[in-house]
């Protein structure tokens, strides 16, 4: 069996360390593996041992009418690299939609076209409707990362599958073995994009409005980048702003709250990879109030559904969880979720996807 991935932009976001973890387990199951991705840039599809590497060029634009010319252009491109490498017998698996072409040269070429469905938000609504327009009318399956995405952008006349994200052995092993709880609980944490849609905002004033606590913000970007989209806010003193970090142990290591302060108004969550990563250290979680997210966290037991725009509620719930009897309690419960998340789960009902 041989399976041709297609991914846009190839970084160190989730969507993409979700089809590494999928490609490396396909290629201890011994398929033929072969990633198609943006070239130029390094990200976690150039970390993958054992699979072939194909490259179209790609370049992310902050101007949103480049970006929608260089998606185009790209999808161009995509499209006469596969003309004469896929045959009828291959596997093209779409991760997102945004890597259209892949859809539409699998469709001319009579491949299994199987997409890895992972966001909802998508803006403006006319670009949404052409991408899932594509996919409807090109897909033989789809694969949805949780209960809420299914439901919400549920493809007609299709196979359908819910396939949640999970934790990498290693990673759930690195983290068994470094985890200890902080007898201060005073550590607070946020992994996400440089996007003000992902609450960095509200977590500086969250950070202000807390200042007996620590934080961190990690951000999937450059020093440049960071330093030009706060200039003029005011960072408080007991924030920490970092620019991409490939490994994150040692900063879930440092934490004892892991959050996601994703606007409810601007970006729906669908699943929230960051969240089980932290849970694998045992950390309680903040999350919103919507979206597939809280198919993760149970209200009141390994964390909260707050919407972040009311900074008064989520200071409160974040004092709740720090408060050291109730942290123990949510400790024991993160411990116990994570196990839902194994990756030895998540490949097993992949390959029983492909083989269907």
């Amino acid at each position: 069996m041989k399976i041709y991935a297609f991914h846009l932009l190839n970084d160190y976001s989730g969507s993409p360390k979700v089809l590494k973890q999928l490609a490396n387990g396909w290629i201890k199951k011994g398929l033929d593996v072969n990633i198609v991705t943006s070239k130029g840039r390094g990200g976690f599809l150039s970390e993958i041992d054992g699979a072939s590497h194909l490259y179209f060029s790609y370049k992310y634009a902050e101007n949103p009418y480049l970006r929608l010319v260089n998606l185009f252009l790209s999808q161009l491109s995509l499209i006469w690299l596969m003309m004469f490498k896929l045959t009828r017998k291959d596997i093209v698996y779409v991760n997102t939609v945004l890597p259209f072409g892949a859809g539409i040269i699998g469709k001319i070429k009579g491949c299994r076209v199987i997409y890895h469905m992972h966001e909802t938000s998508m803006k403006p609504a006319i670009l949404k409707k052409f991408l899932f327009g594509i996919a409807e009318f090109t897909a033989s399956d789809a694969v949805y990362v949780s209960n809420y995405l299914l439901e919400q952008e549920s493809l007609k006349s299709i196979k359908k599958h819910l396939l949640h994200n999970a934790i990498e052995d290693d990673f759930l092993d690195v983290a068994t073995k470094t985890r200890s709880i902080n007898s201060l609980h005073k550590n607070v944490l946020l992994v996400c994009s440089l996007k003000e849609y992902k609450g960095v905002i509200e977590y500086l004033d969250l950070a202000r409005a807390n200042l007996q606590y620590n934080f961190r913000l990690i951000l999937n970007s450059s020093d440049e980048d960071i330093s030009r989209f706060f200039e003029g806010y005011h960072i408080p003193h007991n924030i920490e702003i970092l620019s991409t970090k490939t490994d994150l142990h040692p900063y879930y290591s440092w934490a004892d709250v892991i959050l996601n302060l994703s606007r409810p108004d601007g970006w729906i969550e669908t699943f929230g990879l960051t969240v089980i990563e932290g849970m694998a250290y045992g950390l309680p979680a903040i999350v919103p109030p919507v979206g597939g997210i809280t198919e993760l966290v149970s209200d009141g037991k390994n964390g909260f559904r707050v919407d972040c725009r009311n900074i008064d509620n989520l200071s409160e719930k974040l004092k709740q969880i720090l408060e050291p009897s109730q942290y123990k309690l949510m400790v024991a419960e993160s411990e116990k979720r994570i196990l839902d998340f194994r990756e030895s789960v998540f490949i097993d009902k992949s390959m029983r996807i492909l083989t269907a």
